[in-house]
């Protein structure tokens, strides 16, 4: 096909036009001369954590006691220097303007660190949630199968990690992990929600749970389920109020069926309280309750002859 070379000219006047749209400071690009997180470097992160968090279960077979040291040396030796690199980008981006002589370097080498110190912690605690989802789903042959299989677990490991960062005042870096974690499996956690151990997410596909979400020990929930906020605060200049409390609080071994959706951050549903499925809840639930919706009544219509329709019970 010929290429009309009078049309192709006016490339360049689209180009001009584009780029006076930019600025070195705005919403949508960054022209500074500072790098950004990278999107693939925390993916990278994201699979060596893995590697040292389940041993044995990703990329390198064959390990055994007597060679996992020098195997998981050498990962936590990477993650510093990867998490370092990263995190400094991230604070320097977001503190440049109000501490720009901040050696980030250094502070991030610092978060990097204390990061790395949680990780047995954060590991005793997956090994909770395995056990929850084990305990939790019938159809689970063995623990193995979960940590191979279960979206549920990938997200909620990658939230662990995430929850960590966050604590540590790492910008960015924690919400993209998320994301990460959100595109592969479905299931959406901000890391800024605070989940006890033991924690089950079955199927999992279209969960999301938000912010400043309290969820306590031993609670499971199933696909489609919305912890979300019912409304948004304004300020007297009609901006949206930060930093409150928009999500709800599932108390301890509460249970949350299908498509079920709690809102409210002053929605509290009690211990061992079991939310049915599609069950729309905005007010609280005292401890040891079952809500569920009014059983829906099935009009069947046939196409057939009345007379045929009774041979057959319709």
């Amino acid at each position: 096909m010929a290429t009309d070379i009078r049309l192709k000219e006016g490339l360049n006047t689209i180009t001009e036009s584009l780029v006076e749209t930019y600025t070195e400071c705005s919403r949508i690009n960054h022209l500074g001369h500072q790098p950004l997180p990278s999107k693939d470097a925390v993916a990278e992160i994201l699979g060596e954590l893995f590697e040292i968090i389940y041993p044995g279960f990703g990329k390198r077979q064959g390990l055994h006691i007597g060679n996992v040291e020098y195997y998981v040396g050498s990962i936590v030796d990477s993650l510093h220097d990867k998490l370092t690199q990263q995190i400094a980008r991230a604070l320097r981006h977001d503190l440049c303007q109000e501490a720009p002589h901040t050696d980030f370097e250094a502070l991030a080498q610092k978060k990097a660190i204390e990061f790395l110190k949680r990780l047995p912690g954060i590991r005793n605690v997956l090994d909770l949630d395995v056990a929850a989802a084990f305990r939790g789903d019938p159809a689970a042959k063995n623990h193995y199968e979960i940590i191979f299989c279960y979206p549920g677990l990938e997200a909620i490991t990658v939230h662990r990690i995430a929850h960590e960062l966050l604590k540590l005042g790492v910008p960015y870096v924690p919400r993209m992990m998320a994301e990460i974690a959100h595109s592969k499996t479905g299931i959406d956690i901000h890391p800024g929600a605070t989940i006890g151990n033991s924690f089950f997410i079955d199927h999992g596909t279209g969960v999301v749970i938000g912010e400043t979400c309290l969820i306590g020990t031993g609670v499971r929930i199933y696909q489609g389920v919305t912890l979300g906020a019912l409304s948004f605060e304004k300020d007297a200049d009609g901006e949206l109020v930060r930093g409150t409390k928009r999500h709800p609080t599932l108390d301890d071994d509460v249970i949350v069926y299908a498509n079920a959706t709690i809102l409210g951050g002053k929605t509290v549903v009690g211990a061992r309280s079991v939310i049915g499925s599609n069950v729309w809840l905005t007010h609280s639930v005292a401890p040891d309750f079952t809500v569920v919706i009014e059983k829906p009544a099935h009009k069947l219509k046939s196409a057939v002859p009345p007379e045929q329709a009774a041979m057959y019970h319709i």
